[in-house]
């Protein structure tokens, strides 16, 4: 794959004394189209997307259709006693994604989570170190899933290019130390989209955490990933096959905010649509809603 997209700051006026200073940086936002079927939809253009951040319209300056960016992929393997049973075919499944989704620029990283959160493989380029730390995984005990993924994000944040969060888990969360909002904020400050793969028990509802799959669906909404359900009906296999293409189907759209860099630091909100009606009834948008302005000093 080709270099990253580089961020460059644009010189603005003086800021008033009563406001602070944030840099203007090119914001990129990976974006995926998704038919009723569940299919990535290709072939559209620049004109077909109208951005906005707070609601104030802004001019997409840079478009890829096929993204070229190195990937960085962080893998958090649930390896509790809760989904035991799942860690062979989890094991399986993250490798033949990797392998279907690394390119000679591209990283990925191992975490494993039960009790504890632990890197076991860093980021690499070479699969045959992957296979290795997966072949390795083992674990019991409780379930550390916030603090993985607040791991991942920061491990991730240092990094360029297009980051992602590959999380399998059934979504139990029973380690205090990090919550949910801890979790997403830290995702949305490394600019990385998490991509759920919830682990469902066959058969009925009887051991099942609804409120943890619950967070696992909102936090890849809300961070621009997709949702997975891994059951009897779709195996573990079907659900990274599906993600590995949703991820080679992406967009990459990136703009300058043109809201003054002078406002106060904090959340901005971006908004994106299809500008066909037509379009825009028959697809769905995955990206992330929005990113934190950092001031500057």
């Amino acid at each position: 794959m080709g270099s990253a997209l580089i961020a460059q700051t644009l010189g603005s006026p003086s800021p008033p004394s009563d406001s602070v200073r944030v840099q203007v940086n090119l914001i990129n936002v990976p974006v995926s189209v998704i038919d009723q079927q569940g299919q990535p939809v290709t072939g559209l253009h620049r004109d077909d997307f109208s951005l906005a951040e707070d609601g104030h319209s802004e001019s997409i300056r840079v478009f890829q259709a096929i993204t070229v960016h190195p990937l960085f992929m962080v893998l958090a393997i649930d390896t509790s006693v809760s989904v035991r049973k799942d860690l062979p075919s989890a094991k399986q499944a993250a490798a033949d994604l990797a392998a279907s989704l690394l390119g000679r620029n591209d990283h990925v990283e191992l975490l494993g989570f039960a009790g504890n959160v632990t890197r076991v493989v860093p980021f690499t380029g070479n699969l045959h170190e992957l296979d290795h730390g997966l072949r390795a995984l083992h674990g019991d005990g409780p379930t550390a899933l916030y603090a993985a993924i607040e791991r991942a994000a920061n491990d991730l944040a240092s990094q360029s290019g297009r980051k992602v969060i590959v999380v399998i888990s059934d979504g139990s969360n029973s380690v205090d130390g990090v919550d949910y909002d801890q979790a997403r904020t830290a995702a949305l400050r490394a600019q990385a989209s998490i991509e759920s793969i919830i682990l469902e028990p066959i058969g009925a509802n009887a051991g099942r955490d609804l409120g943890g799959e619950h967070a696992l669906i909102q936090l890849a909404r809300g961070t621009g990933g997709e949702y997975f359900y891994a059951d009897g009906a779709t195996p573990l296999q079907d659900a990274m096959t599906r993600l590995s293409l949703g991820l080679r189907s992406e967009y990459m759209l990136g703009y300058y905010p043109t809201q003054q860099s002078t406002v106060v630091e904090g959340f901005r909100r971006i908004q994106l649509r299809l500008t066909n009606p037509a379009l825009s009834g028959a697809y769905r948008l995955r990206y992330r809603t929005g990113y934190y302005a950092e001031a500057t000093h």
